[in-house]
């Protein structure tokens, strides 16, 4: 059964750091790429950034908004997808979600990624930026 994890949410003041994590079971984490979206109340989920697969280039992209403070990487385990968040807003508060799909990863893929909602997806983790 193909499942995803979120974990590591939380409550964090303006400029602190946390470590999301996505955990995947049921199938090859590898041969997938891994996106991380958000959506906060009353907008639409937007993607943040997303990892293409081991299998691949492994390449990176990000949302405009989260450049230079967000991190995502692949665990040694193989079966874990972290996002690494430096530097926190009120802006990123939000319900972080983490999805698979067989595609590339790019900018362009993530906007259409979150519109489209295609592939597995988890249930969300709280993340909260308030001083």
């Amino acid at each position: 059964q193909v499942q995803l994890v979120e974990s590591g949410g939380g409550l964090v003041q303006p400029g602190e750091s946390l470590k999301l994590s996505c955990t995947a079971s049921g199938f090859t984490l590898d041969d997938y790429a891994i996106g991380w979206f958000r959506q906060a109340p009353g907008k639409e989920r937007e993607g943040v950034s997303c990892i293409s697969s081991s299998r691949s280039d492994a390449g990176t992209a990000y949302a405009d908004s989260v450049k230079g403070r967000f991190t995502v990487s692949r665990g040694n385990d193989k079966s874990t997808v972290y996002l690494q968040m430096n530097s926190l807003k009120p802006e990123d508060t939000a319900v972080y979600y983490c999805a698979r799909e067989r595609t590339a990863c790019g900018e362009q893929i993530l906007v259409l990624w979150a519109l489209s909602r295609l592939g597995d997806w988890g249930q969300g983790t709280q993340v909260t930026v308030s001083s």
